[in-house]
């Protein structure tokens, strides 16, 4: 293999040059415990405080309500668990969407074998929610609304504004998973009225393991993890310096970066939505034309399986995604593309292409120019697409 185009950076992305020399140091110099008084840990407990700021920072919070965490799935459990757990004596019911992230998904499940209702909205064949159904769907006994920012599997973006301003309208707290979002769209969390919200490191040249989640002062929810003091009493456990370090700084290059790199990253994804669509014959776009994350690009081509496509794909080193990859490996279709509409045969036929600030036109037009030559590669071995061909020529 002469080189590798990674275009799944929605599953993860590189760390950066300036994020990981931010980060060494710690592994092996400064490596105090913050939670220690003596001055040598002093040092780590000083960088953390920078890393929460610069979290802070990119969405307009105020640096004592960024609580560090393990990554977006456990800061999703924890606004979402501790949210029913606090606010249970008002009522418990929960409303979300049908195309979450599992991690919001998989824990309102739990909670609805404790005895919680949980609505789960639909969304249009762009993959948005719809406000009015939101308003009709909020009760007296409403206590959270857990929608995410950005969709992972299509890129849709979602009225994070318009909903937080319901919630609070209806005195209903608003929780959003951004872990595809932060970093790479603004938010502001006071214009938006988002009480808690999920990141993770490496989704933003930053490392795993490393996340947080943003919880608005008087929001009176309680620990997830027990057995410390650290975070405020709110998370126990001793503080990954190192990742947490990597975060804050990734959070300040994103800051700074996000504009430019917006332009460019959508610029790419038009030119390859424009040439796949166009040169590659029964294939739709999933999620909303323009209102999607400036580096996501997702397809269905029809008569194929996707499995056979991205292992084609791996072959000529290009990592490729066929939706979320924390469900790679499961032979059911996706459930956000089921959610849109899509029959399970559509839906088998799906193409997740996320770029970065590295890929380049060239990536672009050699991945497509592969792609078009798979498709029909493996359409010619789809008796599917021979029925299909033939009634067409026969109907002509």
């Amino acid at each position: 293999m002469d080189r590798v185009i990674y275009l799944d950076n929605a599953a993860t992305t590189r760390v950066s040059e300036p994020v990981l020399e931010e980060m060494l140091p710690f592994f092996r110099q400064t490596y105090g415990n913050p939670s220690a008084i003596y001055t040598f840990a002093g040092e780590a407990k000083k960088a953390v405080d920078r890393a929460r700021a610069q979290a802070a920072e990119l969405i307009g919070a105020k640096t004592e309500e960024i609580y560090f965490t393990a990554g977006g799935s456990e800061s999703d459990n924890w606004a979402i668990k501790a949210t029913a757990e606090a606010y249970a004596a008002k009522g418990k019911h929960i409303i979300t969407s049908k195309i979450e992230h599992h991690a919001v998904l998989h824990t309102c499940e739990y909670l609805e074998k404790q005895g919680y209702e949980v609505t789960y909205l639909d969304v249009d064949g762009d993959g948005k929610i719809s406000l009015e159904k939101l308003q009709s769907a909020i009760r007296p006994d409403t206590i959270l609304i857990s929608v995410m920012a950005a969709n992972n599997e299509i890129g849709t973006l979602e009225p994070l504004a318009q909903i937080g301003k319901l919630a609070h309208e209806n005195g209903v707290l608003f929780h959003t998973d951004a872990v595809q979002a932060y970093g790479h769209i603004p938010i502001d969390v006071d214009d938006m009225n988002i009480d808690m919200l999920s990141a993770s490191g490496h989704k933003l040249n930053g490392p795993k393991g490393a996340g947080i989640l943003y919880i608005r002062r008087g929001v009176k929810i309680r620990s997830y993890i027990h057995g410390g003091a650290q975070e405020r009493s709110r998370r126990a456990g001793t503080l990954n310096v190192p990742g947490i370090v990597g975060f804050g700084k990734a959070a300040q290059l994103a800051g700074e970066t996000m504009e430019e790199r917006s332009r460019r990253e959508t610029e790419l994804r038009e030119h390859l939505i424009e040439r796949v669509l166009a040169e590659i014959p029964h294939t739709r776009l999933n999620g909303h034309r323009t209102d999607r994350l400036p580096n996501n690009a997702s397809f269905c081509f029809r008569f194929i399986e996707g499995e056979s496509m991205l292992i084609l794909l791996d072959r000529l080193g290009i990592c490729a995604s066929s939706g979320s990859a924390c469900t790679s490996g499961a032979l059911d279709p996706s459930h956000v593309l089921l959610a849109i509409g899509l029959p399970h045969e559509i839906a088998h036929g799906s193409l997740r292409l996320t770029l970065s600030e590295e890929t380049t036109m060239q990536d672009i037009d050699f991945v497509v120019d592969e792609l078009k030559r798979i498709i029909e590669r493996l359409r010619a071995m789809s008796p599917l697409y021979e029925d299909f061909m033939k009634k067409g020529k026969n109907n002509g």
